[in-house]
């Protein structure tokens, strides 16, 4: 019997959600590839971990680039590569549905659906994330009232305001944790004349990262970032403090905070109303950095709340649509409102 499966494709980690099973699979999306063969040697943490330590001939890659596909070859491979692992073998071709940014483009779309076809998919639906983010963070989406929720993930920020089942409001932004990374390598090399790795970016970011600092902050933590003196070309570490890192992540915050008020703008006064009152739900593994919520509070003046299962909302709401007949059209098209409207979750 053939399996259906809910696919996370993000820019920084796929998930995989397997009916009747759960997430089966939670892994970078990383591809360590031999140039001079073609062939592929490594995918998810292990060519996560091989990132910035790799001979001349290795190359590390991200399949997907600001949430959508950047090279089609490593995508299709990390898609057969991400079924083959949550499933083992495949006896019948699955189908699958697959979220995709607010901001998708029909072309971007299409190829997605044409990598997801060749990787083994018998059929594909696609769903929009900030819906699928919005249901597994347990919102009620036909509910007559204004919910608001923000997706941040690796490569995009989606938000959207939604009632009744629809869509009201939306933007994407194409900023998310991978531009926080960005922005912390920047900072050390004009600061600091330091040179660092992504993975040095994005310790330092978990371990020191932070967006809201109050001043009675009782003392300041440091933490040791360790890299290339692009003066001296020897190695070297930098104590960097909690008030350097915000001024280091400030101009992605800045993005996320614009498009942000930029839907507030456009939202009806009455789902503003209700809005105001229930708070914005942050979703994806960039709105759990430090501060985030509370920074974005202040700026919004709204409340924002963290869901529960951040990190996974989004394959979790795609399960929750693969458990409830009819939520879905397998067309390879995005779902269209009305179905929203005739189904409950």
């Amino acid at each position: 019997m053939a399996k259906d499966i809910g696919l996370d494709l993000g820019t920084s980690s796929v998930q995989v959600y397997v009916r009747g099973k759960g997430i089966a699979l939670d892994e970078p999306s990383m591809a360590a590839i031999d140039t001079e063969s073609g062939q592929v040697r490594k995918m998810g943490k292990e060519a996560y971990a091989m990132i910035g330590r790799t001979p001349p001939h290795i190359e590390t890659v991200k399949p997907l680039k600001e949430g959508v596909i950047s090279r089609y070859d490593m995508t299709l491979t990390l898609l057969s590569w991400s079924l083959h692992r949550a499933l083992g073998v495949i006896a019948s071709r699955p189908r699958l549905v697959i979220c995709v940014p607010s901001g998708i483009t029909e072309v971007e779309e299409r190829a997605l659906v044409d990598a997801a076809t060749q990787a083994g998919a018998s059929r594909v639906a696609l769903v929009e994330e900030p819906v699928a983010a919005a249901i597994g963070a347990g919102l009620d989406i036909h509910a007559p009232k204004g919910i608001m929720i923000v997706d941040i993930g690796g490569g995009t920020t989606d938000i959207a305001v939604m009632s009744m089942g629809g869509i009201v409001v939306s933007d994407s932004v194409r900023c998310g944790g991978d531009q926080f990374d960005d922005s912390i390598i920047r900072y050390m090399h004009k600061k600091h004349n330091l040179l660092i790795g992504q993975n040095t970016a994005e310790e330092a970011k978990k371990n020191i990262g932070s967006l809201y600092i109050t001043d009675d902050s009782k003392a300041e933590r440091t933490w040791e970032i360790r890299g290339r003196c692009t003066l001296e070309g020897v190695p070297r570490a930098v104590a960097i403090s909690e008030l350097e890192m915000r001024d280091a992540l400030e101009e992605p915050m800045a993005k996320i905070a614009e498009a942000v008020c930029r839907v507030i703008e456009q939202i009806p006064a009455e789902l503003l109303a209700d809005i105001s009152a229930s708070g914005i739900c942050l979703t994806g593994g960039g709105a759990m950095l430090s501060g985030l919520d509370k920074r974005l509070s202040e700026i919004t003046g709204l409340r924002c709340n963290l869901a529960e299962h951040t990190q996974h909302c989004v394959a979790l709401g795609l399960g929750k649509l693969l458990d409830t007949p009819n939520a879905l059209d397998f067309s390879g098209k995005r779902t269209a409102d009305a179905n929203w409207r005739k189904n409950e979750f």
